[in-house]
C-alpha cells in the first residue's frame, strides 16, 4: 500500500478528489493539520462523492506526529524545487508521497530535513508555476502504482 500525505491542504475539492483517488487505488490518505476546511465541507463531499467513506484516512495534529505515528518505508516530498524527476524513482509498497498546501507548497523546514534523493518534481513547461494538487497527486500515485503492477497478483 502507498501512503498519500497532504500537509495542511487548503482547498476542499482537491482533498475530496484525492480521497476518491485513494479509495480507488488502495492508498492510505494522511491529512496533516491545520486543514483549510472542515471534513464535512460541502465541496469536499461533492468532489469525493461516496468514495469518502471508502478512503482509509488518518488525521494528525502536526508533521512531527505524523512521522512518529505513521509507519512508512520511505518519504518522498513533491516540490517544484527538486532536481530529481518522479519517474526516475523505483517506488515500493509502503512508500509515502508528501504534498504541500496549494498556495505555498511544502515549507523549507520539511524540505531541508529530507535527503535530495527524496525530493521529487513533476516536469512542466518553462516558466510554469505549479500543477493542481489533485492532478499532481494522481500523476505520482499512478506512476508508483504502475511500477507495482497495479496491485496484480501475476
Amino acid at each position: 500500500m502507498l501512503h498519500i500525505v497532504l500537509f495542511q491542504p487548503e482547498i476542499p475539492p482537491n482533498t475530496g478528489n484525492i480521497m476518491r483517488l485513494a479509495a480507488n487505488t488502495g492508498c492510505r490518505l494522511h491529512l496533516i493539520e491545520p486543514l483549510g476546511f472542515e471534513l464535512d465541507d460541502k465541496q469536499l463531499r461533492r468532489a469525493g462523492l461516496d468514495y469518502r467513506e471508502w478512503a482509509d484516512t488518518s488525521r494528525y495534529g502536526s508533521f512531527t506526529k505524523f512521522k512518529k505515528e505513521c509507519k512508512f518505508r520511505r518519504l518522498y516530498a513533491f516540490t517544484t524545487k527538486a532536481e530529481r524527476i518522479y519517474s526516475n524513482v523505483a517506488f515500493a509498497p509502503g512508500d509515502a508521497l508528501l504534498f504541500g498546501p496549494e498556495s505555498r507548497g511544502l515549507p523549507d523546514e520539511i524540505l531541508n530535513s529530507l535527503d535530495g534523493d527524496n525530493k521529487l518534481r513533476i516536469p512542466m513547461m518553462a516558466n510554469s508555476r505549479s500543477l493542481n494538487l489533485s492532478n499532481t497527486v494522481s500523476i505520482a500515485v499512478y506512476e508508483a502504482w504502475r511500477q507495482q503492477g497495479f496491485g496484480s497478483k501475476d
